[in-house]
């Protein structure tokens, strides 16, 4: 299946590191969950495949919560915008923001039985450790300095265990039962060693893959279809992208010319998009950062223009 993820936004609108730094990063720390293959004779796109393994929850998961989550897509973002621009500057993949998710539901005032607390849950052990005062007020409750706590903590985790399935799975589990984990099976394959880790722990793991799933756009329809084969593919932008719904006879070629972008490289970010729009489908289309502003500035009269080349072609 081929989607366009705001992971990498897919991710990122990285400020801070270069787009090839975050493919290299993305690649490399989530071997467990994706391979990353770069398409030939397209130096900007990339294929991942979801690993075979995670489908069937991520199905279960986006039947039972998928609704809910999508929902959150909207009163989320302030939060979301704050978690990216921590973990960029700590280096960290922003999907990781999901792990908020995951923890909290991104309520700050959440407090676990085991006494973790704030959107990140952290224990108060790690929070003394990390600078976060608990009384009169406690930091932990605080979502920039919970946030950079957190970001700490996975940084930390990442370094001890390179890989980000592993991270979740010792956020959660704890870095020693997973280092454990590791040496009986003698591999890091968070799927190999699954099942030397508690249950709670594996499904933490699996629901922030399904979480990942439901924010960046998978379908059950998409997983449906995919379920049988090696693994499911998606198309990623590359980072410092934006995502615009497309309605209207747009066409790419007076797109390219608004924006002073080449032809070439819009048609390479969005394949068949005048096919699509022309038999009146909606369309996403993908735009570096700086041209997407351009064209919502002047959305409306790109559309005239767009209106006008097809009656200049039919002439």
């Amino acid at each position: 299946m081929r989607l366009f993820l705001c992971l990498y936004c897919l991710l990122f609108c990285f400020a801070s590191i270069t787009a090839q730094d975050s493919l290299s990063m993305n690649r490399i720390g989530f071997s467990s969950l994706f391979t990353v293959q770069q398409v030939p004779n397209k130096d900007k796109s990339f294929v991942i495949e979801m690993h075979p393994k995670a489908i069937s929850f991520v199905q279960s998961y986006i039947e039972k919560e998928g609704a809910g989550l999508r929902k959150m897509k909207t009163w989320a973002k302030p939060y979301f915008n704050l978690y990216d621009e921590i973990l960029i500057a700590n280096g960290i993949p922003v999907e990781l923001k999901y792990l908020s998710v995951i923890e909290s539901h991104l309520s700050s005032q959440a407090v676990s039985w085991a006494g973790a607390a704030g959107p990140w849950q952290i224990m108060p052990a790690e929070a003394t450790r990390l600078g976060l005062k608990l009384l009169p007020n406690d930091e932990r409750m605080d979502y920039q300095k919970s946030t950079q706590a957190a970001a700490t903590i996975l940084k930390e985790l990442y370094q001890q265990f390179g890989d980000w399935l592993l991270v979740v799975a010792a956020y959660n589990g704890g870095a020693g039962r997973l280092s454990k984990a590791i040496e009986k099976k003698k591999t890091k394959d968070f799927w190999a060693l699954q099942y030397e880790l508690p249950l709670e722990t594996r499904n933490h793991v699996k629901k922030f893959i399904a979480t990942h799933a439901i924010f960046e756009g998978v379908s059950m329809a998409e997983l449906d279809k995919n379920q049988n084969s090696a693994g499911t593919k998606m198309s990623i932008e590359p980072a410092g992208m934006e995502k615009i719904m497309l309605t209207g006879r747009f066409n790419a070629k007076t797109i390219a010319i608004w924006l002073k972008m080449p032809l070439t490289y819009l048609n390479e970010l969005n394949p068949n998009m005048d096919q699509q729009l022309a038999t009146g489908k909606a369309y996403t289309m993908m735009l570096p950062t700086k041209e997407a502003k351009i064209f919502e500035a002047h959305k409306n009269q790109i559309l005239q223009a767009s209106i006008q080349s097809l009656y200049l072609d039919i002439d």
